[in-house]
């Protein structure tokens, strides 16, 4: 599988200026990250984050954390403050926990974590189990309140959405949300979000995976709920895809000077999208993911030319 490591480096060879150059990097450096507003409170945050799942959750796993410090001291000083983690992603929610204590930026992240103890499946979920999961989750960052405390993966949404809006009563946390990145759950959420209080929800989104457009995001816009776009580059599939095929000059239109940066804009033109927290365990592909937030966003004739582009790129082996 092609990671963008390998992508930067096919696709330099097909002939496109991807690498994060000096003239990208003094950019950068110039320009502020875009904020928008939570819908619940008004609240503004960054609309770029860092994921903790996928290559961020393999390198948590090991001995050696240098990277991911890096990460978190770039991701801090460029402004970006949302991190998506979840007890679910390995070692990654602890190891994030002890990285920001040590550098002393805790208190400087917008901090959001997930609960479910309920599994797959339809399972139930065992409140004394879901809480205890909770008091983890806060004792890793050693911070008074999580930010934002959202059910993974549909789990037990009756069960824990109570227990999750039990904290925030409590004052232990300050927004309340649910997730998804599974399309046979679609149907569950959207039933949660007609019925449900919500701040935030969490979805799989990327220019080759607009099936929440259909419903789940217009929703979102009418009940007034922030959200969180996962897996925005397609789980990789769309580097893999673009490997040969150079950056169009049109994307310098919106700001876009990298392929990350293209996907990205493309996920925050959609006026639903709160914040994209793509994953990441390298220093330069936060600074590379932070310039997607920054500058121009795509307008709605922009959006159509990009899925134009997108589904016209060579489908991946086998699909």
């Amino acid at each position: 599988m092609m990671n963008r490591r390998d992508f930067l480096t096919a696709a330099a060879g097909a002939g496109a200026t991807l690498s994060l150059s000096p003239r990208i990097l003094a950019a950068l450096s110039q320009g502020q990250l875009i904020q928008r507003a939570i819908p619940s409170t008004g609240e503004r945050i960054p609309v770029i984050g860092l994921g903790s799942s996928a290559t961020f959750a393999s390198v948590a796993r090991t001995e050696d954390v240098a990277a991911l410090k890096a990460v978190f001291q770039v991701m801090v000083e460029r402004g970006a403050r949302v991190f998506d983690t979840a007890p679910g992603y390995g070692a990654s929610e602890e190891v994030a926990g002890r990285i920001v204590n040590e550098l002393g930026v805790a208190g400087k992240l917008f901090w959001a974590t997930k609960v479910n103890v309920a599994g797959r499946g339809g399972n139930s979920a065992d409140p004394a189990a879901a809480r205890a999961q909770i008091e983890a989750s806060l004792a890793r960052f050693a911070q008074p309140k999580i930010d934002l405390l959202q059910v993974h993966n549909m789990g037990d949404p009756p069960t824990q959405l109570k227990i999750a809006r039990d904290f925030k009563q409590a004052g232990k946390v300050r927004y309340v949300g649910i997730t998804t990145t599974f399309p046979n759950q679609y149907a569950s959420l959207i039933d949660v979000m007609r019925n449900e209080p919500l701040d935030f929800i969490g979805v799989d989104y990327a220019a080759d995976n607009r099936d929440v457009e259909e419903v789940i995001l217009p929703l979102a816009q009418e009940k007034k709920i922030a959200v969180l776009a996962y897996a925005p580059f397609g789980r990789t599939s769309l580097f893999r895809r673009a490997a040969n095929t150079p950056l169009p000059e049109w994307a310098k239109e919106f700001d876009a000077t990298t392929y990350a940066q293209f996907f990205l804009k493309f996920c925050l033109s959609h006026p639903a999208i709160t914040a994209v927290t793509p994953a990441t365990s390298q220093a330069k592909n936060m600074i590379d993911n932070i310039g997607g937030g920054i500058g121009r966003i795509p307008t709605p004739a922009q959006r159509e030319q990009i899925i134009k582009f997108v589904d016209a790129l060579p489908p991946l082996p086998g699909r």
